[in-house]
């Protein structure tokens, strides 16, 4: 269709008067939260998340449940300090998905973060873990893939708990360092151990790590090989040896740098197995003197790379690089082959993109309160958040992708950000015609077919 000037084009005419409706709120600014208000219907988590606070008794008007509930809406709508939540207090579609008519106070959401009980935080777990598993069931893999790594968790203040440690972008401040569990399938975390701040990644992961493998096996029901993938921090006889008799694949970066005649060794070999043009391959007979274990394979790694030449250089004559080496060794009870290994390895790199999000999109980097307990709640806040944004896309698209040596997300997710312009950030209007509650939209067609794509795979049987 052709279109005039006149057809697009208006006389600009300014604002004038701005006016704020106080009573008969019907205007929401999150009409797109329908969608999870369907998913939270589908995965009965209000009832759920009711379970996990029986027991507490410090509950008093406002229940413990409601307040991880309104949690986890608030960083879904990606407001981040607890102090924010009086940008949306009087939100209709905000207090119909919790169930409210009017929201918590401020310093009733500190409260009660501060009542929070120790069981409370196990059972908050045990939830987190079962809603993954429940997807890990329905999918019925061949293999799972559990990746382990530590994240650093700046306080800025005295949380209980926390301490000075290892932080790389704020030295000297005192912080959380947990320890994570996430499953490379499906881009969600399964598990934490919350420690202080100055620990060693390897404090208390091998209980952690064997507690993981333990309930994924147990809790699929099924035959599914389990395998693992850890930097050089989790390097140790105990590991390894607690992986194999697990039986499960595994493999480390060895910290070769604190081995000088294991450097020697690599330096000093000339049967380099060329792979490609970048990397080549040997097998070491070689182990720590303090090992028992003789049945573990190390690959050693050699990648070609470019180092830029300094200093004057004729353009118009040479490219200014020279080629050089850069090395890894691989510790692996895998039988594949080295360059099968390797790309294996090299996929643990996503688990760091999980963080990035985490941290960026869910803001699980702020640490809202001064009890060790609190603030884990809210760390279990943002898991939520950014699980059950990846379970609302795996139950409503498609698998996309095959399993890869890499072992990539089956699925293309999209960000809890994106999912916030494209869907959650829209304004709406509800209302009762006839008597049927009805909510609003501008016309759009794009948000309309996301919408209903959601809402019509969710309601469909599974």
């Amino acid at each position: 269709m052709n279109y005039k000037q006149s057809d697009i084009y208006r006389k600009y005419r300014q604002i004038n008067n701005i006016e704020f409706e106080t009573e008969n709120q019907s205007y929401s600014l999150f009409s797109g939260l329908i969608v999870f208000h369907k998913l939270f219907v589908v995965l009965d988590l209000k009832a759920k998340l009711k379970v996990c606070f029986k027991n507490n008794l410090f509950q008093g008007v406002i229940q413990h449940y409601s307040i991880m509930l309104m949690l986890i809406v608030h960083i879904l709508l990606g407001y981040r300090e607890l102090r924010d939540q009086r940008f949306y207090a009087d939100d209709p579609m905000v207090k119909r998905l919790l169930g409210m008519t009017q929201l918590p106070s401020v310093s009733t959401i500190s409260r009660v973060l501060s009542n929070i009980e120790t069981d409370d935080v196990d059972a908050l777990r045990e939830l987190g873990k079962t809603i993954v598993l429940d997807r890990l069931s329905e999918l019925a893999l061949a293999r799972i893939t559990a990746d382990f790594d530590g994240s650093v968790l700046s306080t800025t203040r005295r949380a209980e708990g926390s301490a000075v440690g290892f932080n790389k972008k704020k030295k000297g401040a005192r912080s959380y360092y947990p320890l994570y569990c996430t499953i490379a399938q499906t881009g969600q975390v399964f598990d934490f151990h919350h420690r202080p701040g100055n620990v060693h990644d390897s404090n208390g992961a091998d209980a952690f790590i064997l507690k993981c493998i333990e309930k994924i096996r147990t809790g699929t029901k099924s035959n599914a090989i389990i395998e693992s993938r850890m930097d050089s921090a989790f390097f140790s006889d105990q590991v390894v040896t607690m992986l194999d008799n697990s039986k499960v694949e595994f493999t480390q970066s060895v910290p070769f740098e604190r081995f000088p005649e294991l450097k020697k060794q690599i330096e000093d070999n000339l049967d380099w197995a060329e792979y490609d043009d970048e990397h080549a391959f040997f097998e070491l007979d070689w182990k720590p003197d303090s090992w028992k274990s003789t049945h573990f394979r190390f690959i050693a790694v050699r990648r070609e790379v470019k180092k830029q030449i300094k200093g004057p250089i004729q353009l118009d004559l040479f490219v200014p690089y020279d080629y050089k080496h850069e090395f890894k060794v691989i510790l692996t009870n895998k039988k594949t082959q080295a360059n099968s290994v390797l790309m294996f390895h090299n996929g643990r790199g996503s688990q760091e993109n999980i963080f990035s999000e985490l941290k960026s999109q869910t803001q699980m980097d702020y640490v809202p309160t001064n009890t060790k307990n609190g603030n884990q709640v809210y760390l279990m806040a943002t898991l939520f958040a950014h699980n059950l944004t990846r379970e609302l896309q795996m139950r409503t698209r498609v698998i996309e992708r095959t399993t890869s040596p890499k072992r990539a997300a089956l699925w293309a997710f999209e960000k809890i950000g994106t999912l916030r312009k494209k869907m959650i950030q829209r304004a709406g209007r509800i209302t009762k015609p006839k008597g049927v509650t009805t909510l609003t939209m501008a016309s759009n067609q794009a948000v309309k077919d996301l919408v209903c794509l959601f809402l019509g795979k969710l309601d469909s049987p599974a």
